[in-house]
């Protein structure tokens, strides 16, 4: 609901920079604004395709860019950058819908997922990961999906979407354990939002499930971000906690 209070992140050191990845989104916006809240980060970072510098996974180069422009910056103010979150996702648009049936499969449709719900997260990784510390806590978290779980999958369906968070989940337990060889306390994790109402998941959001406000989807899930210990890393948690199947 509107005006959940912000977690207070308790775990993570005072005077860091914390980045939104998608900030102008349903979810990047409330992530921005509990980070802002919380009190626990001397600068909050907003990026998507229209801010300057942008995030345009269309241009791998923008990504690349941006990373550059986010360690500059932490350099000036002598700060580190303890928590990076994606809010990236792709679902549909005025041309895709998910796909009921094989037959549906189009492969512009799952080109299109597969850039914006795993190539790009994966650039991100690349670029973006390498600005966390060596020591205190830090975390890189992006935004998967409970249908991209294999040992979940019981309905079938969404092939295009299922498998490009199926893929970024294995990209997310790959950078987990090279991140773990030279930053022990860096986290990196997937996390699934729930149903949340934005025009993302909205529109299928069905009777009788759990949908949250993004302000309330966000809270959840930094109190989870908040919970987590480096032992962790590579997992893939949903909204409340609970780590989900692969």
């Amino acid at each position: 609901m509107p005006g959940t209070p912000a977690p207070k992140l308790q775990s993570f050191d005072t005077a860091g920079i914390a980045i939104v990845i998608g900030a102008t989104g349903g979810i990047g916006r409330a992530f921005v604004r509990h980070l802002r809240d919380c009190g626990r980060f001397d600068g909050v970072i907003e990026l998507s395709r229209g801010t300057e510098p942008a995030i345009d996974f269309t241009d791998p180069d923008s990504l690349e860019s941006a990373a550059a422009f986010v360690r500059d910056q932490a350099s000036a103010q002598n700060q580190s950058v303890r928590l990076i979150i994606d809010a990236t996702g792709y679902l549909h648009d005025e041309v895709f819908q998910p796909e009921k049936s094989l037959r549906q499969i189009d492969a512009d449709y799952m080109a299109k997922s597969f850039l914006i719900n795993a190539i790009g997260p994966a650039l991100l990784m690349r670029h973006f990961t390498p600005l966390l510390p060596r020591d205190g806590k830090s975390v890189f978290a992006t935004l998967s999906a409970k249908v991209g779980s294999i040992g979940d999958n019981r309905m079938g369906g969404w092939y295009s979407y299922r498998a490009a968070k199926a893929a970024l989940n294995q990209l997310v337990k790959c950078t987990a354990i090279e991140l773990a060889r030279s930053k022990r306390n860096a986290i990196c994790i997937a996390l699934h939002p729930g149903t949340v109402d934005t025009g993302l998941s909205g529109p299928f959001a069905k009777s009788g499930l759990n949908v949250q406000s993004p302000d309330q989807a966000t809270a959840n899930m930094l109190m989870v971000i908040d919970g987590l210990q480096p032992s962790q890393s590579g997992g893939f948690f949903a909204y409340d906690g609970n780590e989900l199947p692969w």
